[in-house]
């Protein structure tokens, strides 16, 4: 018998908003995504052939909609479990008229092992992921080195994982697992994004006392 699988999130509903709730129904069928069995036609999903970008869990979709704003050079996928976040990013992209951004409700890894062809994104983003602070947890934590070698096969040549987190554990973990990883090596800035927008859990964690790690990485081999 096979293992289960660990999930890095719970899939928990939350306060699902009469204004969420709207949006979700009346936006989806613009900016969502259904994926059906094989590897997306994202350059035909959003009609144009400008790099792609993955945005792995962006929550309330505040971080997202400001990154589509400031570029709208680039193609935004976002993809969620949560569908309360899902529709407030939809509300806030039909009311900016934005066409740059495309949603999907699902398991991010799934998405990618199932859905994305392969080197064809150029960056993905993980900002400010569940921590899993407890040790008997971090078995749960997204960024493991089966998840970077599969992000890895997705990006383009030069391609980014980009990376921020307050949890200097968490920090530390990740750079250990990037360090021995022999795909990427560390870069001081992102060559796609000048300036990360600021994101709830960023303020949260500042509040507490936290410092920002950002960590940023490009595709070697």
């Amino acid at each position: 018998m096979s293992s289960a699988v660990i999930r890095s999130f719970v899939r928990r509903e939350g306060r699902f908003t009469q204004g969420q709730k709207l949006a979700f129904k009346n936006y989806w069928s613009l900016y969502g995504i259904e994926p059906a069995e094989g590897h997306l036609d994202l350059a035909g999903v959003f009609s144009n052939t400008q790099p792609t970008i993955l945005d792995i869990g962006f929550g309330n979709g505040e971080a997202l909609l400001a990154l589509a704003k400031q570029y709208p050079e680039l193609n935004i996928l976002g993809v969620e479990v949560h569908r309360p976040g899902i529709g407030s990013l939809l509300r806030g992209v039909a009311e900016a008229e934005i066409n740059n951004v495309r949603v999907i409700n699902m398991d991010a890894v799934i998405l990618l092992q199932e859905h994305i062809a392969a080197e064809f994104l150029s960056a993905v983003l993980v900002w400010f992921p569940d921590p899993w602070s407890k040790r008997r947890h971090h078995k749960r934590r997204m960024i493991q080195t089966e998840f970077v070698q599969l992000v890895a096969n997705k990006l383009v040549s030069d391609g980014e994982l980009n990376i921020a987190t307050d949890w200097q554990h968490y920090a530390c973990h990740i750079q250990k697992t990037l360090d021995n990883c022999a795909l990427f090596e560390k870069i001081t800035v992102s060559n796609l994004i000048q300036q990360r927008p600021n994101t709830k859990f960023e303020r949260r964690g500042k509040r507490l006392g936290h410092q920002v790690f950002d960590q940023v990485y490009k595709k070697v081999r």
